[in-house]
């Protein structure tokens, strides 16, 4: 804890500043990653660098009491470095969504926003509450969920994107590789035998990424469903993943539908 709440915030990750705004702390942002767009009051503030350069002369002259860090997405050797010049650093890494309602408060207590952050991640442990229970008896449906195309880029189980697939009662077909985010051959989906491809990787949109498996030229895999979900929705650890969480147990739910 510090030793009285921060005045003058860092977020080196979009998702954390997104997190700090949920957490009644937004206004004492001073500094963000680049590509912090939401909420939009982000985008005003200045940017510190990305997970590949953090711009340290920048943060330097922001005069921060705090900094909000990404443990997979931001190097170590970032993170001492600041430490190192002083700097008070948070670094989490949210894995599932029981995770979300905790960072908020941890954010909070930080931000001495307690109060906003309590009441952020009440609602964000209600509705998934709520899609929890409708689910829990739900007909499995094996998923593919492609993160990016080239390469062809997926989840495995520790991933949150895999516990939002199980939470709308999907089963992600590479739960059991061992890589966070592991790269897989088309070979390797046909084996998989998903029912379903889902995913936001696709550099051309929601219809450019259905019809790439619609036409496909790989026969076992020609006409599979395929749905895209906004991955500002589903790829940031932040309250907004129930959102992308409707959009995923919704396309299960037309899966189901069709397989009757």
């Amino acid at each position: 804890m510090l030793a009285a709440p921060a005045q003058r915030i860092v977020t080196l990750a979009p998702s954390l500043a997104e997190l700090a705004f949920a957490a009644g702390a937004g206004g004492r942002l001073v500094g963000v990653a680049r590509f912090s767009d939401f909420p939009p009051a982000a985008r005003g503030i200045p940017q510190v660098g990305d997970a590949a350069r953090v711009d340290f002369e920048r943060i330097v002259a922001l005069k921060p009491d705090l900094v909000l860090a990404w443990k997979s997405g931001n190097s170590a050797a970032d993170v001492a470095r600041l430490e190192s010049l002083g700097y008070r650093t948070f670094v989490s890494e949210p894995a599932r969504l029981a995770d979300v309602p905790g960072l908020l408060h941890a954010i909070g207590a930080l931000a001495g926003t307690l109060p906003a952050a309590g009441k952020a991640a009440a609602e964000f442990e209600r509705e998934i509450r709520a899609l929890r229970g409708r689910y829990a008896q739900a007909r499995t449906v094996r998923v593919f969920y492609q993160i990016w195309h080239r390469p062809l880029l997926t989840v495995n189980g520790a991933h949150m994107i895999s516990d939002v697939i199980a939470l709308c009662g999907g089963e992600n077909v590479f739960a059991d590789l061992a890589q966070l985010t592991p790269n897989v051959s088309l070979e390797a989906v046909i084996a998989a035998r998903p029912e379903v491809v889902l995913g936001g990787g696709s550099a051309g949109g929601a219809k450019e990424f259905a019809e790439r498996w619609r036409q496909t030229a790989v026969e076992p895999l020609r006409g599979l469903p395929a749905f895209h979900i906004n991955p500002d929705h589903i790829q940031r650890q932040t309250p907004r993943i129930v959102e992308g969480a409707r959009a995923v147990c919704a396309a299960l739910d037309e899966v189901r539908r069709n397989r009757r």
